[in-house]
């Protein structure tokens, strides 16, 4: 009896699956992996690669040499040792890329998901606690569930799809989670400093079906202001930390204008409105509401366009504060202290024409139907460590959801079951696969 087409075998196998990938999914949307409690998430995951056979390499960000690469970001407020990162590799068959190939072209592949989550805030203003993984009218909500827990559940589970369609590949493949995406990009840096290599890199951020044609870079930074502290009845003899740190913030979007009428010049970002975005994301300071504050911190994050150097645009945002404070009576003699300690990272751009781009266009094509948009955007992702350093095309290509960062945070789970079959598609083609 003739064997149905690979599509359609990979389609019945994700939809037999698909009640155990949601499962799944809810699963680890129930670890609350904020930065620097991801173990348990990792430890669960390396489990579950080690149940599909799978070989697994568990590590942390202080069994690589970070500090000597040049890419690599600086992590003030956590501890490297504690940061684990996960690799589970399945083999070729020896000999598989030749008399054993039915279908593609056996070549290797790394599919990398970030585990890492940002902080839900304020608890009562979801609508279902962030860590339930509450399913309603189609989607399932919670903290990752969108950013990027999907796409971590369509990694596993079309590689599953081929199992359970009877195929193996004929390439090595590396399924990686990872950590600190969301602050340094330094877990994915340590995959490569691990040595692990492909001939392409998927990462399934949620992307609602579109191919990231470019991404900025983003810095973090952290300004510490001083003050004088005087009873606020002589409030005017004192200095106020907090009113410095709002000047200098107030410079720092002054600046971020300008840089953004420059960007009209820029090949992709041209059309984008302000792609540069400065936020002050995290403000403490003071110690007493009736005394002026005499210290104040705030965390800043800012983006820079791809073709940007990360040392120039630093050295632009110390000038800026550098000036701010010039101007001020207090802070021209008591200058304002600028730290570097998260992000320090470029943009990218996945320049058109790749053969892998090619092969998930048509593995898209197939699964939706239609033609792959491409989206610009103006946060950042993984794909650069691949594209920019190691020569490795980096693709990122994921499902659809809403409220990234956000309340409310949710995927569509109609949308994850096709993306599934769109990446098992893809690892077939570009992999290649023989019958099992």
């Amino acid at each position: 009896m003739t064997q149905p087409a690979i599509p359609e075998r990979l389609r019945a196998a994700i939809a037999a699956n698909f009640a155990a990938q949601t499962s799944f999914l809810a699963d680890i949307v129930r670890f609350p992996s904020l930065r620097g409690n991801e173990a348990p998430l990792q430890d669960f995951l390396a489990r579950q690669m080690a149940a599909r056979g799978w070989r697994v390499d568990r590590f942390s960000l202080a069994d690589v040499p970070l500090e000597g690469h040049p890419k690599a970001s600086p992590m003030v407020d956590v501890d490297p040792a504690g940061s684990i990162q996960v690799v589970g590799t399945l083999r070729a068959r020896d000999g598989a890329a030749g008399e054993g190939m039915i279908h593609g072209r056996g070549r290797s592949l790394i599919m990398q998901g970030h585990i890492d989550v940002v902080p839900e805030g304020p608890t009562a203003m979801w609508s279902h606690p962030p860590y339930a993984a509450h399913i309603q009218d189609g989607w399932l909500y919670g903290r990752g569930a969108h950013d990027m827990k999907s796409g971590v559940s369509a990694m596993f589970f079309a590689m599953d799809a081929l199992k359970a369609a009877g195929l193996r590949p004929c390439a090595d493949i590396h399924v990686q989670t990872v950590t600190e995406e969301e602050s340094t990009g330094n877990g994915a840096l340590a995959t490569l400093l691990r040595g692990y290599r492909a001939d392409a890199a998927l990462i399934p951020e949620p992307t609602g079906g579109t191919i990231t044609r470019a991404h900025t870079g983003t810095l973090w930074f952290r300004l510490r202001v001083a003050g004088v502290p005087v009873h606020v009845a002589v409030a005017q003899t004192g200095s106020n930390a907090i009113m410095s740190a709002y000047q200098l913030i107030q410079a720092l979007y002054a600046h971020t204008a300008e840089a953004n009428k420059a960007a009209a010049q820029h090949p992709w970002y041209k059309g984008i409105e302000a792609p540069i975005k400065f936020n002050p994301g995290i403000i403490r300071g003071g110690d007493w509401a009736s005394s002026t504050p005499a210290w104040c911190e705030v965390d800043c994050r800012i983006g820079l366009l791809p073709g940007q150097d990360v040392a120039v645009v630093q050295k632009a945002v110390e000038a800026a504060v550098a000036a701010a404070a010039r101007a001020d009576h207090f802070m021209a003699n008591n200058p304002p202290e600028l730290t570097w300690h998260g992000f320090l990272a470029d943009g990218y751009v996945l320049e058109p024409g790749s053969e892998a781009e090619a092969v998930l266009a048509a593995a898209h094509s197939s699964a939706f139907g239609g033609e792959m948009p491409a989206r610009i955007t103006t946060a950042v992702n993984d794909t650069r460590f691949y594209g920019l350093y190691f020569g490795i095309p980096g693709l990122c290509y994921g499902p659809k959801g809403e409220g990234a960062h956000a309340f409310d945070e949710r995927t569509h789970l109609e949308h994850l079951q096709t993306t599934t079959l769109a990446m098992a598609s893809f690892i077939a083609d570009w992999c290649g696969v023989e019958e099992a």
